[in-house]
């Protein structure tokens, strides 16, 4: 395996890894600050929006690189 893709593989994975676990924490703090449905929404929205950012941009340079 080349440090090429084994940077590109663990990039992936691990910043997967914490795409999830921010997720959870967003949960977190929306039950225990009892946001409520709405007020869940929008923090997954707002809170998430930099998550998506990084998601795009992966989907973007492999649709790309093509």
């Amino acid at each position: 395996m080349d440090e090429e893709l084994f940077t590109t593989l663990s990039v992936t994975i691990l910043c997967s890894a914490l795409i999830i676990y921010m997720g959870f924490i967003i949960y977190n703090l929306a039950k225990e600050s009892k946001a409520g449905k709405y007020g869940t929404i929008v923090l997954f929205f707002v809170l998430g929006f930099g998550m998506l950012g990084f998601i795009a941009k992966e989907i973007l340079s492999k649709v790309l690189l093509k």
